[in-house]
């Protein structure tokens, strides 16, 4: 088993930004919002003192996952950034960086925040990956998970050695204390087979976003728990449509579901309204025979 050191280098609760350090290579996973970007390099320096970031594994292309990237790049130009190769296609669409930069936008403003620089454009890839690909990285070897669902693009990285899971958004958003929040966006299905998939590798420790590092029975606990919340979720607003109550409806239910004072400070508004539209859709879409996107 390597010898890891994990540390959380978030600035904010809903940034999602975790250096993996061996003591000779250093890896971050996920890289936080675009306007706490310039404290995460702090945080990052800190951590790592005078040696070099190596590499960053980009999990999906959302806003608060990869913004931050163009300046931690300014500061470690030296490092790779590894993805799926549809995220690299996301990055190149400049309408997908116009809606980063709008949430990012609103994020910071939540937060009092407006000085900041913006370097959408300066997202990048460096070395696509696919699922079942093995990555090394200095003395780790990384296999590839596809987790699809939250967003196409959504990839894992499973350390064997280990038994680490770097996790995605697909399979949840953990909050502690048996508070879960689905978070599909592109396949209600597929998310359900990510889940099967995350279950079959029984990880013996987890990297949850936006949350941390969790061991074996906390790992399995949460995959329980939050595929559970999932279906459930899933299946009352399907009611809801079904028994002809409006999207509004369906809104309001999970808004007042989730939108606790726990989840708050870690999901913008705007981001959650985005989100809440789009996963209603796509229940409507897929267990309705909604209209198609």
């Amino acid at each position: 088993m390597i010898n890891l050191k994990i540390t959380d280098v978030r600035v904010l609760p809903g940034d999602s930004a975790f250096l993996i350090d061996d003591g000779k290579t250093a890896v971050l996973y996920d890289t936080g919002f675009g306007f706490t970007a310039q404290g995460i390099v702090t945080n990052i320096q800190q951590a790592l003192g005078e040696r070099k970031l190596d590499y960053i594994l980009l999990t999906h292309s959302h806003y608060d996952h990869v913004l931050a990237a163009p300046a931690i790049l300014r500061r470690y130009p030296e490092a790779k950034v590894i993805a799926g190769e549809y995220v690299q296609k996301i990055f190149a669409k400049p309408t997908a960086r116009a809606t980063m930069r709008s949430l990012d936008r609103s994020a910071a403003a939540k937060e009092g925040i407006s000085d900041y620089e913006d370097l959408a454009d300066e997202l990048r890839v460096d070395v696509t990956v696919a699922d079942g690909d093995m990555i090394t990285l200095g003395d780790m070897a990384f296999r590839v998970i596809a987790l699809p669902g939250h967003t196409k693009c959504s990839v894992g990285f499973y350390l064997e050695e280990n038994g680490l899971l770097l996790g995605v958004e697909t399979l949840g958003v953990y909050f502690g204390r048996d508070t879960y929040l689905p978070n599909y966006l592109v396949g209600y299905q597929m998310t359900l087979d990510s889940y099967k998939k995350a279950r079959a590798l029984n990880p013996k420790q987890m990297l949850i976003p936006h949350y941390g590092l969790v061991g074996h029975e906390e790992a399995m606990a949460f995959l329980a728990g939050s595929e559970h919340t999932s279906v459930e979720t899933a299946m009352r607003i399907r009611e809801i449509l079904a028994s002809g109550g409006t999207k509004e409806a369906a809104f309001d239910y999970f808004k007042e579901a989730y939108y606790t004072e726990r989840i708050r400070p870690a999901y913008p508004i705007e981001a959650f309204k985005l989100n809440t539209g789009i996963l209603i859709n796509l229940i409507e879409r897929e267990l309705l025979g909604g209209p198609k996107e």
